[in-house]
């Protein structure tokens, strides 16, 4: 794995998602869940904007998620990290131009 030097913007991101990261690890395992599969149900089930803002926020949670992990990640983790980010856009554009 890549070791890469913690600075510029990366540690800022860091910094800055340390207070949250440490709030969610703190909540019950079944809560974050929960909240991962509402926005993934509003996501599916939803129309138009609703739709869009579930898999919206799921987009932007994996990619902070993703961005926060990606120096620890070997190449099947980023592939799959990348094809979730990509799948869960052409969703939200799908939502928006209504054609899912």
């Amino acid at each position: 794995m890549e070791t890469q030097d913690t600075s510029g913007m990366r540690s800022m991101v860091e910094r800055w998602s340390a207070k949250p990261v440490l709030y969610l690890h703190g909540l019950p395992r079944g809560v974050l869940l929960a909240v991962v599969f509402a926005l993934l149900l509003a996501g599916v089930a939803g129309s138009g904007w609703v739709g869009a803002a579930g898999l919206l926020a799921l987009l932007v949670g994996l990619g902070w998620f993703a961005y926060l992990n990606w120096p620890a990640l070997d190449r099947p983790g980023r592939l799959l990290r990348v094809a979730a980010l990509v799948a869960l856009a052409a969703g939200v554009v799908g939502h928006v131009i209504d054609r899912f």
